[in-house]
């Protein structure tokens, strides 16, 4: 049994200097809100239950500096407990975005590919003409699937698909559930994805 009610909706401003997201279920409830640490050369990521920050529930820092092929760890911030780790392919990222998330054991549980990677490029071009590049939030919006297993050619078990919604002054994404997973797979996929979104925006 799934431990979040999908869809979910993942939510944060673009003029934001520090992203900060806001994840609320299906219901409208608020699970989680991110708050990245600015001016550090790790990533420093934190996860509270609420805006009010009053609640750490999560965190996920990186183990290198400034480094491509630095492993992003997973942590519960209630006891310390590791959660595993997602590694972006810097290889595949010029072209399509991909991620491997790992368990405890350091073995590959999932795989997440960008759809569609022509949508970026057409969203690079776009974006450099004036008045029309306003507009390419708007409708050119990327969608990504996350895969069970480590083999980044299957694309036979999808788990989650995380697609990006027409906004202005915005981005929203929505994550909806395709499989079924054991809650500590799950809530591990939640966290590769935050971060996922994370680079992306840097991207542009």
């Amino acid at each position: 049994m799934s431990i979040y009610k999908y869809p979910l909706e993942l939510r944060f401003k673009l003029i934001a200097l520090a992203p900060r997201i806001i994840v609320t279920d299906s219901s409208g409830q608020q699970i989680a809100f991110v708050h990245q640490k600015t001016f550090k050369l790790k990533e420093d990521i934190r996860i509270y239950a609420d805006e009010s920050k009053s609640r750490e529930i999560y965190r996920i820092g990186a183990d290198k500096i400034l480094d491509i092929s630095a492993k992003y760890n997973f942590t519960d911030a209630t006891n310390n407990q590791s959660l595993g780790y997602v590694q972006p392919k810097a290889l595949r990222s010029i072209w399509r975005s991909t991620y491997v998330i790992y368990g405890t054991n350091g073995s590959p549980l999932y795989h997440v590919k960008e759809d569609n990677p022509w949508v970026k490029i057409g969203d690079a071009l776009l974006s450099e003409v004036p008045v029309l590049g306003l507009f390419t939030g708007y409708f050119l919006n990327p969608s990504y699937t996350a895969y069970r297993g480590g083999n980044e050619e299957d694309t036979s078990t999808p788990v989650m698909k995380l697609t990006k919604q027409p906004a202005f002054f915005e981005s929203v994404f929505t994550l909806t559930q395709e499989a079924e997973m054991t809650a500590q797979e799950e809530t591990s996929l939640l966290l590769a994805i935050l971060l996922m979104i994370q680079f992306q925006r840097r991207r542009g």
